[in-house]
């Protein structure tokens, strides 16, 4: 008989361990309790400048890359328009053919509004396949595209949405039982960004808020169950002090949770019967929205485990002449939640044309997938290129 050989939530599975597995003692173990999600990739840091910075970016100055962060951010841009592409490797210490691809673009219509999109690519590599009669490979991934609108609603603060079309094709069976997963989501951010004296200095406090992937629960063929997105609530806020004419230093800090309910464990003393029932009613019968209020509320260790499920970064850059950036930053996650706590690091060069930024992932425990890895963005600024040739044109 033929035997499904990669089953979509044994992926999953793979994908959370290494994420979040740690080898902590045996009570440790008792306690971990990890927020399970379908689509790992739209949880992925996608550009290197927040990269850098411990993975921050929803109250940062506005660029390319906001879409991901807070397209609210965009109609701040000094740019007329500008396009973004970044690369960052995935488990590089296990495999090097997972990776994410990240593509993102504005266009600010006036002074006030943006159009925006993004595309992104998450490939899991080859994965080889066999059975008694054959052997094969496949290329399991996932993708999401998406649009925004953002507008200024004041002169120091904006709101923005953005749609996103999500499909995810890491399923394989050879009775063509299971298929893709396909799903629809919103975002909803706003941005505020002010100055105010310090001493002498004309400082900046800006703020942020991105309420992201709003929408559909995922299902995938072959399986009578939808799993839930990452919907994720960030919070941030941002302080940016010049120093001088060339030199000025920013630093943010951020909090994020992920709001989608726990996935209830099974009692000592619970049969195998009541459990599916409870897990059925409690948690995949459960819809989007109900899913994100009762996420406040639902960890089985009340108050506490909630606030542990709160994702907390920090970041810095120090800026030369807006030309040159080093950055730093940290991000922490509890033990029982992940452990993924990490140290970052990275640099920045802009020119009129363009900014190529690096960043570089130390972590401090054994459970972050980009532990080492160095991971790439390049951006152009079209008001530049435009510039550009209309120089070589008169000349």
């Amino acid at each position: 008989m033929k035997t499904k050989i990669f089953y979509k939530r044994t992926l999953l599975a793979i994908l959370l361990v290494l994420c979040t597995l740690n080898g902590t003692a045996q009570d440790k173990k008792n306690m971990f309790n990890p927020v399970n999600f379908a689509v790992t990739s739209l949880a992925i840091a996608p550009d290197a400048r927040a990269g850098a910075m411990g993975d921050v970016g929803v109250a940062t100055e506005a660029d390319a890359n906001s879409q991901y962060w807070n397209p609210a951010k965009y109609p701040f841009n000094i740019a007329r328009a500008g396009v973004s592409a970044s690369y960052t490797p995935w488990l590089r210490k296990l495999v090097n053919d997972i990776n994410l691809a990240n593509v993102a673009g504005f266009y600010r219509i006036g002074d006030y509004s943006a159009l925006s999109a993004s595309l992104r690519y998450f490939s899991l590599g080859e994965v080889m396949l066999s059975e008694a009669e054959n052997a094969m490979s496949i290329r399991p991934y996932e993708f999401a595209f998406d649009v925004g609108y953002s507008r200024m609603l004041s002169e120091c603060f904006s709101m923005g949405v953005a749609m996103r079309f999500i499909f995810s094709d890491i399923t394989y069976d050879y009775t063509a039982e299971s298929s893709a997963g396909k799903a629809f989501a919103a975002d909803i951010s706003m941005y505020r960004n002010g100055y105010f004296m310090m001493g002498n200095r004309e400082c900046s406090l800006g703020w942020g808020i991105n309420l992201s992937n709003i929408g559909s629960k995922i299902s995938y063929g072959g399986d009578d169950n939808s799993e839930f997105i990452p919907t994720n609530l960030r919070l941030g806020l941002n302080l940016t002090v010049p120093f001088n004419e060339y030199n000025k230093f920013s630093v943010t800090a951020e909090a994020n949770k992920l709001l989608v309910p726990t996935y209830p464990k099974q009692n000592e003393d619970e049969a195998d019967n009541d459990y599916k029932d409870r897990l059925q009613r409690d948690y995949y019968d459960l819809s989007p929205i109900t899913g994100i209020f009762k996420s406040f509320s639902d960890a089985p260790g009340g108050f506490k485990e909630e606030m542990q499920e709160i994702q907390w970064s920090l970041g810095m850059e120090y800026t030369y002449n807006d030309r040159f950036m080093l950055r730093a930053g940290y991000h922490h996650e509890t033990e029982n939640k992940g452990n993924r706590k990490y140290f970052t690091a990275g640099a920045g060069f802009h020119m009129s044309i363009f900014t190529i930024d690096a960043a570089y992932v130390f972590s401090t425990s054994q459970t972050n997938p980009l532990d080492q890895t160095m991971r790439f963005s390049l951006s152009f600024d079209l008001d530049g290129i435009k510039d550009l040739f209309s120089t070589s044109r008169r000349r």
